[in-house]
């Protein structure tokens, strides 16, 4: 009897291994579905606001004001219409000029100072560092009363090309900080090498470097394309029809009359279609980039 317990007792314990490593592969399973339902309900909850507004761009207004609302209507493009009729057409082209002029010139500032600030290391740049992000210690309405004055004495008030150098003094800081943290990522031997070969240099910045921190460049530069489309406040407060850009014309659908759903939902689903297109295109590299230094 005790060398046939003995021999069952191999037998018990592989057995009672694999099911211990079969409940543990059930209950990973379990887990990792519950986290992919779990992470797809947070989408729809992140996402159903668009589309609402997307749906309720459909809609008439009379359906659009409903309480509690219908989900089914009879829908049309007539908000659509309603919404160029009213020249959203010419806001787009403001805020579509003024948001990529200004990203290019930011990004053509902060890319060679950023590359000064990390690999070419200037002289006090950590006072430099400093300097640049304490421009964003003081809020824009507090700036605002000044600013209006001084351009309302130049005459630079309703004007595109005010509000682009506003747009680029915003988002200057932040793209430097941004790309210097990319640039510091670049391993210092391809450097080296780039001068070692002669290369000057622009050509070590422009040819070597940059071609590295791509994906950090199209990620900086589409957080300040974002940043300038959505800016509403500098734009509602120094523009009046020539520069009006597309946040304070989304903001004119509210009025003493009433609330336009519809109409603000076609005009809102309309604005947001550069950003969503801008996003998609350079997801890939916006991924890599905004993930560069975050692991050492």
């Amino acid at each position: 009897m005790t060398a046939t317990a003995e021999s069952t007792r191999p037998a018990t314990a592989a057995s009672t291994r694999r099911t211990s490593g079969t409940s543990r592969f059930t209950r990973r399973k379990i887990g990792g579905v519950g986290i992919t339902a779990l992470t797809w309900v947070l989408v729809f909850l992140f996402f159903f606001p668009v589309l609402w507004m997307l749906f309720t761009s459909f809609k008439t207004e009379q359906a659009a004001a409903q309480f509690p609302p219908t989900f089914i209507t009879s829908l049309s493009l007539d908000r659509y219409a309603t919404v160029f009729d009213r020249g959203m057409g010419l806001y787009l082209a403001n805020s579509a000029a003024v948001s990529i002029g200004s990203t290019v010139v930011v990004m053509l500032l902060a890319i060679p100072a950023a590359y000064a600030l990390s690999v070419r290391r200037v002289k006090r740049w950590q006072d430099l560092l400093f300097f640049f992000i304490s421009t964003k210690f003081m809020p824009v309405a507090a700036s605002i009363i000044p600013v209006f004055l001084l351009l309302r004495v130049i005459g630079g008030l309703d004007n595109l090309w005010t509000l682009g150098i506003l747009y680029l003094g915003m988002n200057l800081p932040l793209a430097i900080w941004m790309m210097r943290s990319f640039f510091a990522e670049v391993p210092y031997a391809v450097v080296e090498a780039a001068q070692i070969d002669g290369a000057s240099y622009n050509r070590e910045l422009w040819r070597v470097s940059l071609p590295i921190v791509a994906p950090g460049a199209a990620a900086a530069a589409l957080i300040c394309f974002i940043f300038a489309w959505n800016e509403y406040f500098l734009a509602n407060l120094l523009t009046a029809v020539v520069a009006r850009t597309t946040p304070p014309f989304l903001g004119s659908f509210v009025d003493g009359r009433g609330q336009f759903l519809a109409v603000l939902s076609a005009a809102s689903t309309i604005a947001v279609l550069p950003v969503i297109i801008a996003g998609w295109v350079a997801q890939k590299r916006l991924v890599r980039g905004l993930a560069m230094g975050a692991v050492k």
